[in-house]
Formats: C-alpha cells, sequence, structure tokens
C-alpha cells in the first residue's frame, strides 16, 4: 500500500481521512463508481466506534417508538442489504422482550408487527406474543414473578471490526489504497480552496503530501479536529455521546434468544445479545466534553448495567462476572439549539461542505454505512462536477461472503477466506497449536492477520482482527507474549519492539478489566 501511495502518478481523485465504517465505506462507493481514492487512518482501522458497538445490524426499534419512521425504514432496508452482502458476518437473530407490565404484550406487538411492515420483503422473521411458559423456556434465566409473557421480533447480529477489516479488503481488491498508521497533520490549499493533505508514517515519521482533487472527513468523533484544520472559527459539528457494555459469559443468557429490555430508568433499551459463545450486556449515553482514542468505562455505567440486567435475571450480575467492559463514542450530528440530551439527539447522518471544499460526513450508524457512502459520493458528484458512476454497492459482496457458514467453527468468520487461513498449518503444523484453548485461537491466526488483514501491533490482532481484548480481557493479556513472538517474526521486529509492544498492550487492556 505504501508502494502504491509512493508510485502514484499526479493526484486522486478522493483523499478519505477516518478508517471506520463510514471511512471504509465511502472508500469502497468511491472505488467502485470510478474515483482512484486514498483512505488514511491515524490508528488502525476500526480503532475507534466502529469496534465497539452493540454487534446489531438494526433498524432501530426505539426511533419508530420516538417517530422517526424514516430512518427506521432506511436502517432496515440496509440491514437486510447488510446480510445479503456479508451473510458470513452478518446473521438473523431472534430476540425477546420479557414483560412484567400487563398492556406490555399487546403494547409491543403492535409496534413490532408494524416493524416487520416496514421492512418489507427483507424483513428477518415475524414478531410475535408468546406466553409465560414459552418466554421462560425460550430464556430459563429470567425472573419468573410478575412475568407475563413476551413479544420475540427478529434482527441483524455482526461482528464490527471484522466487517470492517473485510471492507477494507474488499477495497484494496478494487484497486484503491488504504493505510493504517497514516496520521494528516495539515490540509493542502490553493488560493484558499482544498487540494489535498500533509500526512506522517507513525511508524517511519516519513511524511507526504498528497494531491487531491476532493478530501473527505470520515473521522467520526473527531470531525472537529480536521473541520477546525480547515477553519479554526467553525462550529462544532458533533456532540459526543458515550456508550458502554460489559461482556458475561454465556450462562446468563443461554440459548440463541437475546433480550431486549425497551424503557430502563434512563430511557433507553439495554440489550443482552449472544456473540461469540458470550454476551454483550448495554448500552449506556452519557454525553462527554471531548472525544478521546481510548475512553474508559465510568463506575456509574458499569453499575448502571448491572443493576437494570439483575433486575431481570435469576442470577444478578456482579463486576465479578464481567470478562471484558468496553466504551465507545457516537458521534452525534450537534443539535442547532442547545439543551437536548443524547438519547433526543438524532441519529441520521449530516454531511456538510465548507467554502474551501472539505466534505465532512458524520452521524449514522453502522447499519446505514453503505446509504451514508452513497449519499456523500452523490454529494461529490453534484457539487464538484466529477464524472462519477451511479451507484452499485447495494448489491455489492464484501469480501470473505460466504453463504450457510457454520456458526459452531471457531473460524466461522473468516468466510471463504478460513481455507487459505487454514492452509497456512498444513504448509507448518506448528501454526496449528492453539494459543488460547477458551478463545479458540491458533497460531495461523496471527501469521494471517499479519500477511493479509494488515496487522500492525498485537492489539490490531487481539482487539480487532480476533475480539480476544473484548470476549476476555484478562486471557488476552495472558496470550499477548506468544502473539507478539509470532508478530515480531513475521514484521522482522526485535525484542525491544516485543516488549514495547507488550506494556503498550498492557496499558490498554487495564480499560477492559474491571479491579
Amino acid at each position: 500500500m505504501l508502494q502504491k501511495l509512493e508510485n502514484h502518478p499526479g493526484e486522486w481523485d478522493l483523499v478519505i481521512i477516518g478508517g471506520g465504517a463510514t471511512g471504509i465505506g465511502a472508500a469502497i462507493e468511491a472505488e467502485t463508481r470510478g474515483l482512484k481514492t486514498l483512505l488514511l487512518e491515524q490508528f488502525d482501522f476500526a480503532k475507534g466506534t466502529s469496534s465497539r458497538s452493540t454487534k446489531l445490524v438494526h433498524g432501530g426499534v426505539r426511533y419508530l417508538a420516538q417517530g422517526n419512521v424514516s430512518l427506521v425504514m432506511e436502517a432496515l432496508r440496509e440491514r437486510g442489504r447488510m446480510k445479503k452482502n456479508a451473510p458470513h458476518l452478518v446473521k438473523d437473530q431472534p430476540f425477546l422482550i420479557p414483560n412484567y407490565a400487563w398492556w406490555g404484550v399487546p403494547f409491543y406487538t403492535i409496534g413490532l408487527i408494524l416493524y416487520d411492515m416496514l421492512a418489507g420483503r427483507l424483513s428477518l422473521g415475524k414478531s410475535r406474543p408468546v406466553s409465560k411458559a414459552k418466554t421462560l423456556k425460550k430464556i430459563p434465566t429470567l425472573i419468573p414473578k410478575k412475568l407475563y409473557g413476551g413479544v420475540i421480533y427478529h434482527d441483524g447480529q455482526f461482528d464490527d471490526s471484522r466487517m470492517a477489516v473485510n471492507m477494507v479488503q474488499t477495497f484494496a481488491e478494487k484497486g484503491g489504497v488504504a493505510i493504517n498508521y497514516m496520521k494528516v497533520s495539515n490540509l493542502l490549499k490553493n488560493d484558499g480552496k482544498i487540494c489535498g493533505v500533509n500526512a506522517v508514517d507513525q511508524e517511519t515519521g516519513k511524511t507526504y503530501n498528497i494531491k487531491s482533487k476532493a478530501v473527505l472527513n470520515a473521522t467520526g468523533v473527531f470531525v472537529d479536529d480536521i473541520l477546525k484544520m480547515d477553519d479554526p472559527a467553525t462550529r462544532e459539528l458533533v456532540r459526543v455521546s458515550q456508550g458502554v457494555h460489559l461482556v458475561l459469559d454465556r450462562e446468563f443468557v443461554p440459548g440463541k434468544y437475546a433480550i431486549m429490555i425497551p424503557k430502563t430508568s434512563d430511557g433507553r433499551v439495554l440489550f443482552a445479545v449472544p456473540w461469540h459463545n458470550k454476551v454483550v450486556v448495554g448500552t449506556t449515553d452519557i454525553q462527554k466534553k471531548s472525544a478521546e482514542i481510548e475512553p474508559v468505562a465510568l463506575d456509574q455505567e458499569i453499575d448502571f448495567i448491572l443493576e437494570t440486567a439483575g433486575r431481570f435475571l435469576v442470577k444478578p450480575p456482579t463486576r465479578a462476572d464481567v470478562k471484558s467492559v468496553y466504551a465507545g463514542l457516537r458521534p452525534l450530528a450537534a443539535p442547532k439549539g442547545e439543551g437536548k440530551s443524547t438519547k433526543e439527539i438524532s441519529r441520521g447522518h449530516i454531511i456538510e461542505v465548507s467554502d474551501s471544499g472539505l466534505v465532512t460526513i458524520t452521524g449514522g450508524k453502522w447499519t446505514t454505512y453503505r446509504q451514508m457512502a452513497q449519499d456523500v459520493i452523490d454529494v461529490l458528484k453534484n457539487k464538484f462536477n466529477m464524472k462519477i458512476e451511479e451507484s452499485h454497492t447495494s448489491n455489492f459482496r464484501i469480501h470473505g461472503y460466504k453463504e450457510n457458514v457454520n456458526l459452531d467453527d471457531p473460524f466461522y468468520f473468516y468466510g471463504s477466506d478460513e481455507e487459505k487461513m487454514l492452509a497456512l498449518v498444513k504448509q507448518n503444523k506448528e501454526l496449528g497449536e492453539k494459543i488460547s484453548d477458551s478463545l479458540n485461537i491458533i497460531k495461523a491466526q496471527v501469521v494471517w492477520s499479519v500477511r493479509e488483514e494488515m496487522a500492525r501491533t498485537i492489539e490490531d490482532f487481539l482487539a480487532r482482527r480476533t475480539r480476544s481484548l473484548f470476549l476476555d480481557s484478562k486471557e488476552s493479556v495472558r496470550i499477548s507474549p506468544v502473539v507478539a513472538e509470532i508478530m515480531a517474526g513475521e514484521l522482522k521486529k526485535d525484542s525491544a519492539w516485543i516488549n514495547s509492544q507488550l506494556e503498550d498492550y498492557r496499558k490498554v487492556a487495564q480499560n477492559y478489566i474491571l479491579q
């Protein structure tokens, strides 16, 4: 990728700053519509918000309650497309809403039948009420006292950072250039109009002057930093909201059904969703003053999730049960007027073009990444008079595409790459050795991540190429020395690099371990 950047003749059509869901989605959209596109990410792909979601591909039942029907319809349509285009990562997830009030079953049944109708032929399954006995049969860990019954509905579930990695591979296969650990340090201008970027390779310190017809700011919670680079006097575009998730063992929600609590004490919903043989429980919604790359869960958020989950489960989870805790920041489009709480701010996306020509996209959510990408490239077409083809990503297979994957296979999320990854073991039997029994990780995965998935640090592998840090933070620290040794061999690094990596990783992992 670096060679392609250095050998690129003349200017790029588009430089995208930010390698999360929005930036990578826009990169695929741009490249497939005929634009020579360069994607730059200052950390690792999906290091920020895009690896810290609730792991849902959903229309947003809560937005329906708020009356935002158009956002729900858009998200439901995109949910269906995401499942069709990446079936190895997106699956149908049945949910159950337990009802402890007599009016709950009819009320939520009516709302969810409307949800199904809005999805149309892209619906993942029919919503229906179930009796108390059937509710407890499907989720036996629910408190039976005062339970009236439940309502079943269907949404999608996926692995967010694996999706991001496969999307980068898709972009590269189409001829795009994507580079992680490349920080944009300045915007280049000619007569007040943006004509490219300055970028610094975070590994070598080498600087690049990159000329481009257009620049897209897709940096999520950090969009205001780039906007201020363009114009220090510009108003802030984003409100930062923090959401926290706890990861528990499957014993708390056994079986295939997820739980959705439709109204918590702070007016949000709480999910408990099966994911990679664990359960993700969340989330919270706390406004933050500023964005940071490694946000930390607050005690009040952790206690809120444990307390809320404990009101519905026979065995209330405690801090000792938490395998990992992770915090993510949402880039919510800042309202023009003040005084709105974060749960009231729109989850829709906004696109702005500054006087200098900097294009910025923010807001939105994982499920609608493709529609956001189409919208922003359409803006380029209309505002910049660029020769751009029509979009055809609505039926566009993501790298790794494989139908009917076996979800019991520990490597199912590699999709069509699984055979190639396991072929490494045939070449070298030692690569078949397990690094972690509980997380089902073998040495070949580390080698594959370096050679094929642009993993540059042990955190890249443990947090995003596999989900070890998110699934069992203490176990991920235990296996980190073995990962570091293998990566050092692949990347031709010395013992000083290994020690530095292990120290850096321990610092990051501390935020995921409940003391």
